[in-house]
Parts: C-alpha cells; sequence; structure tokens
C-alpha cells in the first residue's frame, strides 16, 4: 500500500513541475525553475521507493497516465487550454487503461 502512496505523491510531484516548466517561461524565472527542480526530483526519488515493490511497466503506465490526465487539467484550469473532442476521448482511454490494469492485471500490486 505504501507504493500506491508514494507513486500518487511522485505523480502530484511531477504534475506540479510540469506545470511549473510552463511558468519558468524557458528557465528565465527564478522560483517556477527551482519548483521544476524540486519537484521533478522529488517524483522520480519516489518513483525509485515505488519500483522496489511495484513491476516497472505498471509503475510508469499509472505514472504517465494518470500525470497526462493530471496536467491536462491544469493547463485547463490554470493557463486556459481547451482540449478538444478527441483529446478528450483519448485522455479517456487512457484512464480507462490504468483502470483495466489496476482492477484486472495479476502483475498490479494490490
Amino acid at each position: 500500500m505504501m507504493a500506491f502512496l508514494f507513486l500518487a505523491l511522485a505523480i502530484v510531484a511531477e504534475v506540479i513541475a510540469t506545470s511549473a516548466l510552463k511558468a519558468s517561461e524557458g528557465f528565465t524565472r527564478l522560483w517556477p525553475s527551482v519548483t521544476v527542480v524540486v519537484g521533478y526530483g522529488l517524483a522520480f526519488y519516489l518513483l525509485a521507493l515505488v519500483l522496489r515493490t511495484m513491476p516497472v511497466g505498471i509503475a510508469y503506465a499509472f505514472w504517465a497516465g494518470l500525470g497526462i490526465v493530471l496536467v491536462t487539467l491544469v493547463g485547463i484550469l490554470v493557463y486556459g487550454e481547451k482540449p478538444d473532442l478527441p483529446a478528450l476521448l483519448g485522455l479517456a482511454m487512457i484512464v480507462g487503461g490504468v483502470v483495466v490494469i489496476q482492477v484486472f492485471s495479476s502483475v498490479s500490486s494490490h
């Protein structure tokens, strides 16, 4: 269960870092740039802890899938981005894939 907590925290740290990457304006703004470095550092450290007990493919599926969806939500809410219908359908398929892995896969650590 700790693996999923660490994975959730890693995903949140990665989403914060990625969101700050846009705000850093090409690393020309100090605090968003610091947030990027610290956020990615924390995210990868936590992901490394997760990989002690969870298969890398499963962990990465959660990391990438949920990260994509959350970064898209930040883009919508913070940056006013508007994904079109194909983008939303693709995001729904990503979420569906993560759910299938969690619910039906025997390699996922429950």
